[in-house]
């Protein structure tokens, strides 16, 4: 899900760039040190924008450059745990599917595609069920829930752990097989229960 916040941080404004424009260059500075970041209380700093309320500079001796109070507002994305997302597939792997939420990528192991018994096909880069004819391949847009999260230092470190097995996740189309599956054979009759 994405948050803005209203932040209050201080940035140094070096000498050559005196003469600019003091909030252009706030707003360089500050997306140089913030963007792509993670925050683990607010999650991936996506953007920066909205800078406002520069502060007079300082002086510090030894140091040329200014150092001015700003604030400024930061648009966020943090995952949660069972939220239901959008995503594209990025990359198709033996284990399972990388599904890009946001700036992030999350990973559907291959056991958590689909109910169905999935093979991998090599020539073709696809997972493929026989019984039911699914497939998934890099380019889809899925639904997909998210199970853990492990936020890192870096996105490249993070971990998002997500699940295409519940009714009405994976690919848009899969939502309408299911229904047809339930009236066809109903629910639950004739799977080895007994």
């Amino acid at each position: 899900m994405y948050y803005i916040y209203s932040v209050k941080d201080r940035f140094k404004l070096p000498p050559e760039s005196l003469a600019e424009d003091i909030e252009s260059v706030a707003a360089k500075v500050l997306r140089r040190k913030y963007e792509g970041a993670i925050d683990k209380d607010i999650g991936v700093l996506v953007a920066i924008f909205n800078v406002r309320g520069v502060s007079d500079g300082i002086l510090y001796p030894g140091d040329p450059s200014t150092h001015h109070d700003v604030e400024f507002d930061v648009l966020s994305f943090m995952p949660s745990v069972e939220e239901i997302v959008n995503g594209e597939v990025t990359e198709i792997a033996e284990f399972g599917a990388f599904v890009r939420i946001g700036p992030i990528d999350g990973l559907v192991h291959v056991s958590q595609i689909t109910n169905d018994f999935l093979s991998f096909d090599r020539k073709s880069q696809a997972f493929v069920s026989k019984r039911s004819g699914r497939s998934l391949k890099k380019g889809d847009t899925v639904f997909a829930k998210i199970s853990t999260i492990s936020m890192k230092n870096s996105v490249k470190d993070s971990k998002i752990a997500l699940t295409m097995k519940p009714e009405g996740l994976g690919k848009p189309e899969w939502a309408g097989e299911d229904e047809k599956s339930k009236a066809r054979y109903g629910k639950g009759k004739g799977r080895g229960r007994r």
